[in-house]
């Protein structure tokens, strides 16, 4: 017989009734019913019990074993009497009575409870990971992370993509956020940086002839955290030569779709997929306010910049705002004339919240308009905008007015609060679609200079010839998204193969022609020498699962995680290091004061 186990605990059945048997596992469950001791036995199969009879030599010893220690017991298969099979656990309809038991490894006290759900806080469950991974849903969800991977892997090489794997220490790169850096202990002063994703070696393959290359790549971003980001994240990373990014699109999509296809109904829930139209970056940000809109939310943004302009309207507010540049930004809620005032306080209460004035509104109910600012806009102005808002009687109308930019933002995210508040936010759907023309540039009020709005290697719409004739902030790049259900899923682009339109590009942007040799010579240089035509994109794994298996947090679908300070207290890291390993890399520190202090 085998030193540890004969079957797993998921395995036996009624079939196994009279054999002796050997299982390895997890106390998961103790539970004493009058001197008969029962053990609920796990391992990450399943789980099966077991039984201690009064009587028994082995009863004292095992009382004493604590919950979630590992043991090894041997003994016979035997059928449950009737009334006790559990019709819930596969392995209900059988028991093991214990002959033989070995503590493999004793267990101390628990900081929280494995066998439920006791609501232990984030901080002390990923201090003890491992504890926390034991339960059945940690565990669910970090297999479909591995299934997810596997079936990526399976699809992406049955188009003809190959997995090559790219270098971790590299060089810095302006790629929108800051860089890990690695001090160099050969290099003294010199820095390697981790890399924020691998779009030069990437690039630099094509350049190699490799045509189609995908890789599970893990990224390093130094940005502040949120539920929806990690410092390290994984991605399926792609790139393809000789393609449009029609191409890319058609290799792709199927990929995605097949995956959540598959694993559509993790929750239970079965999910269909919706795979909508292509939608360019202006009509997402008119219509939803937000490049990644979330497209089961029904309601759509309109501008009635025009009506608080007439002459006949006196809501001063809007007025002068309107006067300085800005916009008039509404959404439309349907048949909501049955809501309480409470419902339009709220909502007034929460833009406050987000920094805003409020949030104004008309209300449509019985012919008239009704509400705080109604009494500013006369009928002829309110007939303006029932016909520009498409407005029934019953209907209410939000207003957001600021700066185009702010204006939008703030609006797409009351289209989203007021679409939560009525309850009409689309269930049971995984809807998709890929943003696409996204601007090349964008002016930065921080630093008041032309800056690349997203990636800085893609290609310029209408190449070299917009770059030297177009105010560069209303030039499109070849660049694209796919978002799902909110969340940005990818970003890719068709790239800047021709060194000519890169050294343009990066110039209006403030990098001259010897930085641009200095930071990106290797793959100018490859550049000149018979560049492909060539595109990808890179999908985030973490969201990909975290959607599937409806998490609203990255860092329930990660194995090992940091909180949401980037602290790993399991590793307690970041660290403190030794004097000498400062002096290693020629390095001194130069502490914030309150560090010190510390």
């Amino acid at each position: 017989m085998h030193l540890y186990r004969t079957h797993t605990c998921a395995d036996l059945r009624a079939n196994h009734v009279g054999q002796t048997v050997r299982l390895s596992g997890w106390i998961h469950r103790k539970r004493d019913h009058g001197g008969v001791l029962f053990i609920d036995l796990r391992d990450t199969y399943g789980l099966t019990q077991c039984v201690v009879h009064e009587g028994s030599p082995l009863l004292a010893q095992i009382e004493k074993f604590r919950i979630e220690s590992t043991v090894t017991v041997t003994g016979k298969v035997m059928a449950r009497t009737p009334e006790t099979i559990n019709p819930k656990m596969p392995t209900g309809d059988i028991e093991l009575v214990i002959e033989n038991v070995t503590l493999q490894g004793a267990a101390d006290v628990l900081p929280f409870q494995v066998a439920e759900n006791d609501g232990a806080g984030e901080d002390i469950r990923l201090k003890y990971r491992y504890l926390d991974l034991r339960r059945e849903g940690m565990q669910k969800k970090i297999r479909l992370r591995n299934n997810v991977i596997f079936s990526l892997r399976e699809r992406m090489m049955a188009q003809g993509f190959q997995e090559f794997q790219t270098p971790i220490l590299t060089a810095s790169s302006p790629e929108g956020a800051r860089d890990y850096l690695v001090p160099s202990r050969l290099h003294p002063g010199k820095f390697y940086a981790l890399p924020q994703a691998p779009q030069q070696f990437k690039q630099l393959l094509m350049m190699s002839g490799f045509d189609r290359y995908f890789q599970i790549a893990p990224c390093f971003r130094d940005e502040d955290g949120r539920a929806d980001r990690l410092a390290e994240f994984y991605q399926l990373d792609v790139e393809m030569s000789f393609v449009t990014q029609e191409d890319v699109f058609s290799a792709m999509t199927p990929v995605i779709k097949g995956v959540f296809e598959k694993y559509g109904d993790f929750t239970g829930t079965p999910h269909r997929i919706e795979w909508l139209p292509h939608l360019t970056y202006a009509d997402a940000i008119k219509l939803y306010g937000s490049d990644k809109p979330d497209l089961r939310n029904p309601l759509v943004l309109c501008d009635v910049t025009d009506v608080f302009k007439r002459d006949d309207v006196t809501f001063n507010a809007f007025k002068g705002v309107i006067a300085k540049g800005g916009v008039v930004k509404a959404i439309r809620a349907p048949n909501v004339a049955d809501k309480p005032r409470s419902f339009f306080d709220k909502l007034n209460d929460w833009a406050k919240g987000e920094g805003a004035v409020g949030l104004g509104y008309i209300l449509f109910k019985d012919g008239a308009g009704q509400g705080p600012i109604a009494k500013f806009v006369p009928d002829a102005a309110q007939a303006e905008l029932k016909k520009a808002a498409a407005l029934a009687d019953g209907d209410a109308i939000f207003f957001v007015c600021d700066t185009p930019a702010k204006a939008a933002k703030m609006a797409g995210q009351a289209r989203d609060k007021i679409c939560d508040d009525m309850g009409i936010r689309e269930t049971g759907v995984f809807k998709f679609c890929w943003v696409v023309d996204f601007p090349m540039y964008e002016f930065d009020d921080k630093t008041q200079k032309i800056d690349f709005s997203h990636n800085p290697f893609s290609m310029p719409q209408g190449g070299l010839d917009a770059l030297n004739t177009q105010d560069p902030v209303t030039i499109n790049a070849y660049q694209y998204d796919c978002v799902c259900n909110g969340f940005e899923l990818c970003s890719g682009a068709i790239r800047n193969h021709k060194p000519e339109i890169m050294e343009k590009a990066f110039a209006i942007a403030g990098y001259a022609k010897d930085v641009l040799e200095h930071k990106f010579g290797g793959m100018l240089n490859a550049f000149r020498f018979g560049a492909p035509p060539h595109g990808g994109c890179a999908f985030g794994i973490d969201r990909i699962v975290m959607l599937l298996a409806n998490e609203p947090n990255l860092r329930e679908v990660y194995a090992f995680v940091m909180n949401g300070q980037y602290e790993d207290q399991m590793m307690s890291a970041p660290s403190d290091i030794t004097e000498q390993q400062l002096k290693d890399l020629h390095i001194r520190l130069n502490l914030p004061k309150k560090v010190e202090a510390a």
